[in-house]
């Protein structure tokens, strides 16, 4: 039985690094689309960095590395949460604290 919870545990972490790493390789494939200047206007890293970053974490964390899958997850979220809405109120013309 305890096997078994193991396994399943196992199992329920592997889906949840590989739906990460899935966010990030697509948040790489969104900053590749996203024009350039809109990042130095955020003042943010430029766009190819932040793609590096993702595409980097999303490998880190396939791989399952265990310190920089945590980094990954980080970044991935960071990007999400924090660049992109920024990005796209920039994008969008929504300006304002």
């Amino acid at each position: 039985m305890v096997a078994f919870i193991g396994y399943v545990l196992a199992l329920l972490i592997k889906g949840f690094y590989t739906v990460l790493a899935i966010s990030g390789v697509i948040g790489a494939i969104l900053v590749l689309a996203t024009r350039a200047d809109a990042f130095e206007v955020a003042d943010r890293q430029p766009k190819y960095v932040w793609a590096a970053l993702l595409l980097a974490s999303a490998f880190a964390l396939m791989l399952q590395i265990r310190f920089l899958s945590w980094a990954g997850i980080v970044i991935i979220g960071l990007y999400w949460f924090d660049v992109r809405p920024q990005i796209n109120n920039i994008l969008n013309g929504k300006f304002g604290w």
